[in-house]
């Protein structure tokens, strides 16, 4: 059979796919299409071999066009990650309005010496305290974005930097700053608004884009400094970078004039007790100031210390947007169980390289459809109809929407063999208007 065979997709997900045509060439774009819905629909390993599988096309084509595709053709994985967050801003982003990205790194684990860039990382996903694995360990970068059908905020995966020991790819600090500065210029005239843990600043930080703002966790060791002060007239040498060293956050908090702030967190709205101010974090930011916001708890004990570039932000603002950052971790798990991404063995090079933001493409693709073309409401009634005992399910979660896509697949995969012939729901309502008529 040619190997330009290919099986039927749905509609609504080739106008998705098509903004991704100038990623690849003619042919390794067909390629691409259906390798995307193999691997959305696809019940078993997310292998290469699998994704044909999904797709239908394990008869059809021969696996070495799956397997050249991630190891030989000419595309790119980082474009094909810009592209993907034009799309995420385009639909899911108003006009005008920040982007939120938030940064973390994960673990996929491999086996074997002859893996690409693979290495002993600490795995925060272990159930052990400090525990660590053999495999490829990704910097990924997510647009958290808030869906009208979900009640908390959804981290889609874009951008995804190898970390390679021995190489300048070694620091996951450095790879998110980099994948960072490719995503602001890929989105001109949009403020990026990154926020990371205690992990993610460092001194690489201090060259970073004006239309980026950065928010973490500050860390217990933060040597923190006054603005500098006011060059003093007639006086030689060079102006004072920065200020007296701050004391400690637990005595810097102490002298704090503490608010009540109202902020939605972790699907809650709560009164939190909140001070700011403005330093430098000479060593991560260098002159650029921060603005340090300090979080009391209920019995008057320090809780938290936060540090954002983002001077403008209320202390709500900086509050909500770090408590957003847990939704990358949500997503991050979700790409290993629900989607199967990183179950790929590649080992060569470029194959190693564009599996994993591959299969976090998909993820993300299938969060764009279901968001344009899912039917929440049905889906959702249809799963309390047949679960009524399941009570406390009442939004649609991400696996909800990938089974919808599945579907979606399916249907298209079994189209009518005469497309000319009037549908089911055509002859219901013909019917309907007859005996209305009548």
């Amino acid at each position: 059979m040619p190997s330009s065979a290919t099986v039927a997709l749905p509609p609504s997900l080739v106008g998705l796919l098509e903004r991704f045509r100038p990623c690849f060439t003619a042919p390794t774009f067909e390629t691409f299409c259906m390798l995307m819905a193999g691997f959305i629909a696809c019940a078993g390993t997310r292998a290469v071999c699998g994704m044909l599988t999904g797709a239908g096309l394990a008869r059809v084509w021969p696996h070495d066009r799956a397997h050249a595709f991630f190891a030989r053709r000419r595309w790119s994985a980082e474009h094909l990650g810009l592209t993907l967050a034009r799309l995420v801003v385009d639909l899911l982003i108003g006009e005008g309005e920040s982007v939120l990205v938030a940064v973390d790194d994960t673990l996929f684990r491999r086996r074997g010496k002859k893996v690409w860039a693979a290495s002993w990382f600490h795995d925060g996903s272990a159930p052990e305290a400090h525990a660590s694995g053999y495999g490829n360990n990704w910097v990924i970068c997510a647009i958290v974005v808030w869906l009208p059908f979900m009640t908390r905020p959804v981290a889609l995966p874009v951008l995804a930097g190898l970390v390679k020991k021995g190489t300048v790819s070694a620091s996951r600090l450095e790879v998110a700053r980099r994948l960072v500065t490719a995503l602001a210029q890929a989105l001109p005239g949009r403020r990026i608004d990154v926020v990371g843990d205690a992990a993610y600043a460092g001194g690489v930080l201090k060259n970073l884009p004006q239309a980026v703002s950065w928010t973490s966790r500050l860390r217990k060791d933060a040597a923190l400094y006054g603005l500098p002060p006011a060059p003093a007239p007639r006086r030689r040498g060079r102006p004072a970078l920065k200020g007296a060293r701050l004391p400690a956050m637990v005595q810097l908090a102490a002298g704090l004039d503490f608010t009540e702030v109202v902020v939605t967190r972790y699907r809650r709205t709560e009164t939190v007790r909140a001070a700011s101010l403005v330093c430098l974090w000479y060593g991560v930011f260098g002159t650029r100031p921060v603005q340090v916001v300090v979080i009391q708890s209920a019995s008057g004990a320090l809780e938290v210390a936060l540090v954002s570039t983002d001077l403008d932000a209320t202390i709500g603002q900086v509050i909500e947007r770090y408590a957003a950052r847990w939704s990358i971790e949500t997503a991050i798990l979700e790409a290993k169980q629900i989607f199967g991404v990183g179950q790929a063995r590649n080992r060569t090079a470029r194959a190693v390289q564009r599996t994993v933001p591959f299969g976090l493409a998909a993820q993300t693709l299938t969060v764009c459809w279901y968001a344009q073309h899912g039917k929440h409401d049905r889906d959702l009634a249809a799963h309390q109809n047949a679960r009524p005992w399941y009570t406390s399910k009442t939004t649609i979660s991400i696996a909800d929407a990938h089974a919808a896509l599945r579907r979606a697949l399916l249907a298209a995969k079994y189209r009518m063999a005469r497309p000319d012939q009037p549908k089911p729901e055509e002859i219901l309502a013909d019917l309907l208007a007859w005996e209305d008529a009548a």
